[in-house]
């Protein structure tokens, strides 16, 4: 898992790190539920809200710039829809849309990179949501990291062969060499998932991950939620009070 940013980061110490994971997932629906309902004075919300995340992400001693980044690849689909809204002569929903877009995935990463994720996946079993839901997504994010892992040892053996894209001459030939990697990725995939289902058969799995350890609602958990839940709020409310 060392070659994935999102889970370096979730393996901090900060003191957002340290947070119930149930707090900080009621306190990202207040959040959502603030920019969801902004209407008027939307840009000066944005930007104090933004000025917020960015004081969050210091607290919990993520890269700020690339955090910046990554919440931006959701830019190039509503900036789409932004500019459908502004062709059909409503300019302003168009740019409340990426505004709020924008504002939704930062906050989002500010979660995913504070909370590794089986505790963020306990955290909403404990909150109510379905388990099996839960038990799929636990799959999907393992298994991926299966094919990332098979993806790496591909790559250093063709590096290690001498075998570069560069090494291609016509584009034909490197779409046909790539087509060919990617079905081999997705065999060994497909066979080590198949080794590792049949392990957790002979190890008699109980259809749900077991907890090693349960976490305890504290005060400070408490106090953060209702900071962080009523801070948003506030914010919406005073710009639309002024605005």
């Amino acid at each position: 898992m060392h070659h994935v940013a999102l889970e370096r980061w979730s393996r901090g110490d900060s003191m957002l790190h340290q947070r119930d994971p149930r707090a900080k997932i009621v306190a990202l629906a207040a959040f959502l539920m603030a920019v969801a309902t902004a209407d008027r004075g939307l840009p000066v919300l944005a930007g104090l809200l933004v000025v917020l995340l960015c004081g969050a992400l210091r607290l919990a001693r993520l890269p700020l710039r690339g955090t910046l980044a990554r919440s931006a690849l959701v830019l190039p689909f509503t900036l789409f829809f932004g500019a459908v809204c502004w062709a059909g002569g409503d300019a302003a929903r168009g740019a409340a849309l990426v505004l709020k877009s924008y504002l939704s995935a930062l906050s989002v990463l500010l979660l995913v990179g504070t909370t590794p994720l089986p505790d963020l996946l306990r955290g909403m079993e404990a909150l109510g949501a379905p388990r099996f839901l839960l038990m799929v997504a636990q799959f999907l994010y393992r298994y991926l990291f299966v094919i990332c892992e098979e993806a790496r040892q591909m790559a250093q053996a063709a590096a290690s062969r001498g075998s570069t894209m560069s090494n291609f001459a016509s584009g034909r030939a490197r779409f046909v060499a790539a087509a060919g990697a990617l079905a081999v990725l997705f065999t060994r995939s497909y066979s080590r998932a198949g080794e590792i289902h049949r392990a957790m058969l002979a190890r008699a799995f109980p259809g749900h991950f077991r907890v090693l350890k349960s976490r305890r609602f504290r005060l400070a958990d408490a106090a953060f939620l209702f900071l962080a839940g009523a801070v948003p709020i506030v914010l919406r409310m005073g710009v639309e009070r002024f605005f």
